[in-house]
């Protein structure tokens, strides 16, 4: 979930004259910046290795 704070820094780092669409697509990516963080440390990432497992039997 986004903060107001996150959203004002949002816009301020924006240029002067943006479209909505920017602001959204800076928006999203913030708040999935942010769920990756709370995701890693309450350690729910997956490992590299894990992951190499993965795409192996994707392959196969």
């Amino acid at each position: 979930m986004l903060t107001k704070e996150a959203v004002e820094k949002s816009i301020k780092n924006l240029h002067d004259s943006f479209t909505i669409d920017e602001l959204i697509e800076q928006l999203i990516f913030i708040e999935k910046l942010e769920e990756g963080i709370k995701q890693s440390n309450e350690e729910k990432t997956v490992s590299t290795e894990d992951v190499r497992k993965m795409i192996d039997k994707w392959s196969d």
